[in-house]
């Protein structure tokens, strides 16, 4: 029978893991020698290597919750191995739980996979988000060239562009919270609950936002975002309970 946490998942991710673990202390080191070489002190190379590990905390505590989310499915395994690489918690659960929903499944009610299902899961995660790797290279010099020469010409229309194109990319995630809205007028409240979640994660976030412009703590910036996440995970759950 098939194992989403079987030792062998967690030997090949560790290996890929690993590659790139030695990637950050390769250019970790050639930076060091790089500002050696320029000048900079080995007391203030030392300053900002501790400044960016500490600030390195709020994303990992983030990363740690999304592969929580994703383990009740998936194992451990394969979330560690997306967002160890390329990956976030909006893409992969979207990733996940459409393929999942695809083969006729429940996200966060699958209590085993095969392994053709657990495969298709991973190839559609995977492959989707490779999607940016190449493209990147392929159009963002031209479209960062084209923005440049619109505000060049017209500064204003630049920053509405560059407005919109953020704000369609927000309506795609805010799609996928209200698609199930419309089950409130058939009786079924359970398609308020990624729209009550959603608000509450706003909220703390709209409240460290307030307590950085009142306090000027700009640390507080850095750990809204997992903040804001724990705050609406620990939230669903009575939400859900209330609502289902």
């Amino acid at each position: 029978m098939f194992e989403v946490n079987h030792p062998t998942l967690f030997v090949l991710v560790g290996v890929i893991v690993l590659a790139v673990l030695g990637q950050s202390v390769f250019f970790l080191v050639k930076a060091w020698r790089r500002g050696i070489a320029i000048g900079m002190g080995k007391d203030k190379l030392k300053k900002i290597a501790v400044t960016a590990a500490v600030f390195t905390i709020a994303p990992a505590i983030a990363i740690v919750i999304s592969v929580i989310t994703l383990a009740k499915d998936l194992g451990i395994p394969l979330p560690w191995l997306r967002l160890s690489v390329v990956g976030s918690l909006s893409y992969e659960t979207i990733a996940a739980s459409n393929a999942e929903g695809a083969m006729g499944l429940v996200f966060g009610q699958v209590s085993a996979l095969t392994a053709t299902q657990y495969v298709t899961i991973a190839a559609v995660m995977t492959l989707s988000i490779m999607v940016g790797i190449w493209l990147v290279p392929v159009v963002c010099r031209r479209m960062q060239y084209g923005m440049l020469k619109l505000e060049n010409r017209d500064k204003k229309w630049a920053e509405t562009l560059s407005a919109s194109m953020f704000i369609g990319m927000i309506s795609a995630f805010l799609g996928y919270v209200f698609c199930d809205v419309s089950s409130v007028f058939h009786g079924d409240m359970t398609g308020l609950i990624p729209v009550l979640v959603m608000l509450l994660s706003a909220l703390v976030m709209a409240l460290a936002g307030i307590l950085v412009k009142k306090t000027k703590w700009r640390w507080i910036s850095d750990y809204a975002l997992p903040i804001s996440l724990i705050a609406g995970m620990a939230g669903a759950i009575p939400i859900t309970a209330w609502l289902s």
